[in-house]
């Protein structure tokens, strides 16, 4: 294997170790802030947090994947590294802030309690919003190359 497919590899294993654990933690963290807390039994809930963790890791690998096509280039991640993370972050918190809203204003797949902040008019939540600007953002920086 070539040095710039053991890059990309090696970027790529990083960049969803640090989504996977960071969504896991986060996601466990933040169910106080939703009406299953308080509802359901704790199988329920441990099955909602892993649930929600995967589809995390699928939000993050499309957007990446999305992010790469539209402004990656075949120097990745040794060129346009920061341009593809800014991409891919902004389509992971558009989609968050879409899916919250069409899963609790919408279709009430679940609900937050009067602990969760959200934002105003668009009515996300504070806590998966923020979710969006703290564990991508982390599993960019700690998968860049040190060339970048």
């Amino acid at each position: 294997m070539n040095r710039r497919a053991e890059t990309w590899l090696a970027t790529l294993k990083r960049y969803f170790g640090v989504v996977l654990a960071g969504n896991l933690i986060w996601e466990f963290a933040q169910l106080p802030l939703y009406t299953l807390w308080y509802e359901a039994p704790w199988s329920k809930i441990a099955f909602a947090a892993v649930h929600c963790t995967g589809g995390d890791l699928l939000i993050a690998g499309s957007v990446l994947v999305i992010a790469l096509v539209f402004v990656g280039n075949d120097r990745w991640p040794h060129a346009s590294y920061c341009r593809v993370a800014l991409v891919a972050v902004v389509g992971g918190l558009g989609y968050t802030a879409f899916s919250e809203w069409l899963n609790t204003e919408i279709r009430g797949t679940w609900a937050y309690t009067i602990w969760m902040p959200v934002i105003p008019v668009i009515g996300t939540g504070v806590s998966p919003f923020l979710q969006w600007t703290v564990v991508p953002p982390l599993a960019f920086w700690w998968a860049r190359p040190a060339s970048v």
